[in-house]
């Protein structure tokens, strides 16, 4: 199985599209649908019904970014890097191509 690009937790920068440049966390990845949302990407204003727990009214919410538009971002460089995998341990591990850090 091969090592996956981006994960959870993750520091990316998004590289097109209406929010590009904007650097966020990741806070969840869908793979089957290739889409993760991104702390403080994709804004929008949702619609939502009163009840117990909520007040209801417009809520501003996080919504999905498709993979393909997301890298992981290299604090040391503060660029997008790609990434390929290496060893370290005995172990798989995902290594910056621009500063050769692991991920």
């Amino acid at each position: 199985m091969a090592i996956a690009r981006i994960r959870k937790n993750d520091e990316v920068i998004v590289t097109s599209g209406v929010d590009a440049g904007k650097v966020g966390k990741v806070e969840s990845i869908d793979p089957k649908a290739g889409t993760a949302i991104v702390k403080g990407v994709n804004l929008r204003k949702k619609a939502v019904r009163r009840s117990e727990t909520n007040e209801g009214g417009h809520v501003t919410r996080e919504f999905p970014v498709r993979l393909c538009k997301l890298m992981p971002y290299d604090p040391e460089k503060k660029c997008a890097t790609r990434v390929r995998t290496g060893e370290e341990g005995g172990k798989k591990v995902r290594v910056s191509v621009k500063s050769g850090k692991t991920l």
